[in-house]
């Protein structure tokens, strides 16, 4: 396939050029008849959301293969090719139960399932936000490696607090196996740094579930500014952050440094009403979802919208796509075959209009349509 005219996302900017595809991957050329004519439309790479618990009324935490083949198929049409799923604290039971079915998944529609968040149980009691307390635990290298079996070592991010008891010789034993994350926490600078120090590399969700930061306690957002080789997640859906905090973010890390997630939740796609996550009630009306007490409990947007509402609040679009789409594959540690529109990798990508507007989603060079249809 040969598709011409269009402004390709190559390296932190957009230059017109044609891009060849053959079976899977993007190639030199192209040796087939099949030619697509996309003038004035924009190439992004597929998007990957390392952070986000469901949507269409399907949360990750169903712990069913069905529920895990609708999100795929809901996410792939909103142009995010690669998921990183996230669970929830809840009882030892429940997780293995979800883990297992994790491990067994074998699903091919929709988006690419690389692996999952496992956001908690190793968090701190005071910075909750809307996990369950009452399922709490203290960070274990057996009870960590009990899940990572169960999922066929899919766990690619765990966030913890590294105040937590256990935490500190947690991340220094298991930061070579996945990404770990600082979030849900209460520590302070200097705590944070320490994690940072010992191998932690992202932080979760960057302003929510965390200490503010302040002139003389600069707290976890502080540490992460003070380490270059850090990450921080970013959730631009228009009520977790404020947009002035969102350009600050920006100036202050980078484009080279934040990663865009939607923390989206089984409200995502359908309209206002009741819902669930992690067995608590979820209220949403609008964009906004919150638990009965008022606290927000993940989003109604997908990771587009978020691209959509950060580039209306002035971030650039070439930052959006390098956030949503570059770093998140990096940290998941698959840019090699994800991520960039470059001869080999996989031709995972999204064709969009100047109103961001998508067009077209591919994966694996077929063009989704449809619920899932290939055509």
């Amino acid at each position: 396939m040969l598709i011409k005219g269009a402004n390709v996302y190559c390296d932190g900017k957009f230059i017109r050029k044609d891009i060849a595809v053959s079976g899977e991957i993007f190639t030199v050329y192209s040796n087939d008849d099949i030619v697509k004519d996309y003038s004035d439309a924009y190439i992004i790479p597929g998007l990957t959301d390392i952070h986000f618990h469901g949507a269409m009324g399907k949360d990750l935490c169903d712990g069913t293969k069905e529920s895990i083949e609708a999100i795929c198929e809901y996410e792939a049409q909103n142009g995010v090719t690669q998921v990183i799923p996230a669970t929830m604290t809840l009882a030892d039971e429940e997780l293995e139960r979800i883990f297992k079915a994790i491990g067994e998944y074998d699903g091919t529609k929709g988006a690419e399932f690389i692996g999952v968040h496992m956001e908690g149980p190793y968090i701190s009691k005071d910075k909750i936000g809307a996990q369950n307390p009452k399922y709490l635990a203290m960070p274990s290298l057996e009870h960590f490696d009990k899940y990572q079996k169960l999922s066929n070592n899919r766990i690619k991010k765990i966030t913890i607090a590294p105040e937590v008891d256990g935490a500190k010789e947690f991340i220094k034993e298991r930061a070579d196996e996945v990404v770990i994350s600082v979030g849900h926490t209460d520590c302070d600078y200097d705590t944070a740094l320490e994690a940072f120090d010992l191998g932690a590399r992202s932080v979760t969700h960057l302003f929510n579930a965390l200490n503010d930061i302040k002139h003389r306690s600069p707290g976890v957002c502080g540490a992460a500014f003070d380490s270059p080789e850090v990450m921080v997640e970013l959730i631009t859906d228009g009520v977790h952050i404020h947009p002035s905090v969102i350009r600050m973010i920006y100036a202050m890390f980078g484009d080279d440094r934040v990663i865009l997630i939607s923390d989206s939740m089984m409200a995502t796609g359908l309209s206002d009403g009741k819902y669930s996550l992690g067995g608590q009630d979820v209220y949403v009306k609008g964009k906004k979802a919150t638990l009965e007490s008022g606290t927000i409990a993940g989003s109604a947007s997908n990771l587009f919208d978020c691209i959509r509402y950060a580039y209306s609040i002035g971030v650039p679009f070439e930052s959006l796509v390098k956030s949503a789409a570059v770093n998140s594959a990096k940290e998941a540690g698959i840019y090699d075959k994800y991520g960039s529109i470059r001869v080999g990798k996989y031709a995972n990508f999204v064709v969009v209009d100047k109103d961001l507007n998508i067009i077209d989603v591919y994966i694996r060079g077929k063009k989704i349509g449809g619920v899932n249809e290939n055509n």
